[in-house]
């Protein structure tokens, strides 16, 4: 066995071991839980809100133990199980050039991996969120969804995954260098592109409406020096029942959107603290820092897979017997996620870090107790648990626990 190959398989086992580890941690903690509401929340959420939001984290948690399973057998299928050699030779035995096999390989296995997670992506709507009362999607729009979704990545990842291939047969030793611009100029478009033209194609969007609630955003956005190109409510009520608000676009096409089922369970003042909160975000440049480091970490990717695309070990460690551009960068795609899960909880932690920094803007600039209100209602309304285990929230949240983050509000206002 090739010393590589047994890397790959000691990390996709600890990374596995501790993903169940993990998952078992967040369970147990959660039940032992359940049957009483923390105190910071004893007369805001009730015992039966309390215990539904054990029972749904735990459905989830359910769920994925079995796509992890699944996943991790494909995984073994695709590399070492020989499963992207035998579709590459399929495509190499139509006589394509170099760009066209390597364009069809990596279409084919997108759509092949696509149709083995679609069970999954059913069950989680149709039974775990429609069993919570959140989910909205009815089999037409799930259809529509899923052929609109496929249409746009036509449309927009073929002619990309064409240049980068190019780029990678005929650029030279650069080619990674030119490969991360190409990439970089992709992703900036497409956050500039999004809010106009790529996210009505799936939702509605509309101007807010309520005179009183706009006009104390408008003051709201005076007072921070914020400038968009509006404030929309999408229909997120189409789908799920589940609450949100954000920012999309960049410069001049900057938006704030505001899910319907959030209005309909926040005040005035609630809504207010929330919007603060994600200008906290802008003001705060958390959007470009994190917007950098991706890019950052992309090129190290790209250095990296140029490097391993030369060496021939990279491609028969995995059960791949023809090195070629295509399966340099489909292995690459398939087990560098193994190795990089391990470094997960320094990226959960800056972004939990940005989401404290962002609280305090919001008390800066809004009421911070409708901040407190409005998380308390958001995590009864998405039955969010109150009571993570603190490991598994350390590798996997992205916000702070609701406790935590609340305590930590206090304390900057004072309490």
């Amino acid at each position: 066995m090739h010393q590589f190959t047994s890397l790959f398989l000691g990390f996709l086992m600890a990374s596995v071991i501790v993903r169940l580890w993990l998952s078992q941690r967040q369970m147990t903690h959660i039940n032992k839980h359940k049957n009483e509401v923390p105190v910071a929340f004893a007369d805001k959420i009730k015992l039966s809100d309390h215990q539904k939001a054990a029972r749904y984290s735990c459905s989830k948690l359910h769920v994925s133990r079995f796509t992890l399973a699944w996943d991790t057998i494909w995984l073994l299928i695709w590399t070492l199980g020989g499963g992207l050699n035998v579709l590459d030779l399929w495509w190499a035995e139509l006589g394509l050039s170099p760009l066209q096999q390597g364009i069809g390989v990596i279409i084919s296995l997108t759509v092949i991996a696509s149709l083995l997670g679609m069970p999954f992506s059913l069950y989680s709507t149709f039974v775990v969120e429609e069993k919570f009362g959140f989910n909205q999607t009815t089999a037409k729009t799930w259809v529509i969804d899923l052929l609109k979704a496929s249409t746009l990545m036509a449309i927009i990842g073929i002619p990309l995954i064409a240049v980068i291939l190019w780029l990678m047969n005929q650029a030279g030793s650069l080619w990674w260098l030119y490969a991360w611009l190409v990439w970089t100029g992709f992703t900036l478009l497409m956050i500039w592109a999004y809010p106009t033209f790529i996210a009505p194609w799936f939702n509605q969007f509309s101007p807010l409406d309520d005179e009183s609630l706009r006009s104390r955003i408008d003051n709201l956005l005076q007072r921070c020096g914020f400038h968009s190109e509006g404030v929309f409510v999408v229909d997120g009520s189409k789908r799920s029942a589940h609450g949100n608000a954000y920012f999309t676009g960049f410069g001049k096409n900057k938006r704030i959107v505001f899910y319907d089922t959030l209005l309909e369970t926040l005040s005035e003042a609630e809504v207010e603290a929330v919007l603060a909160h994600e200008l906290g975000h802008f003001k705060r440049h958390h959007i470009k820092k994190s917007l950098l480091l991706s890019i950052s970490m992309t090129l190290a990717g790209f250095a990296l897979l140029a490097w391993l695309m030369g060496s021939n070990w990279f491609y028969s460690a995995l059960g791949v017997d023809t090195a070629s551009t295509h399966n340099a960068l489909i292995l690459f795609m398939l087990v560098m996620p193994v190795f990089a899960y391990f470094i997960s909880p320094l990226f959960s932690a800056l972004s939990r870090k940005h989401e404290f920094e962002a609280d305090e803007f919001a008390h800066s600039n809004s009421d911070y107790r409708a901040l407190i209100s409005a998380l308390v209602n958001l995590y009864r309304d998405n039955a969010s648990t109150l009571t993570p285990d603190p490991l598994h929230s350390m590798f996997y949240d992205s916000h702070p626990p609701a406790s935590i983050r609340i305590d930590h509000l206090k304390t900057v206002a004072g309490e």
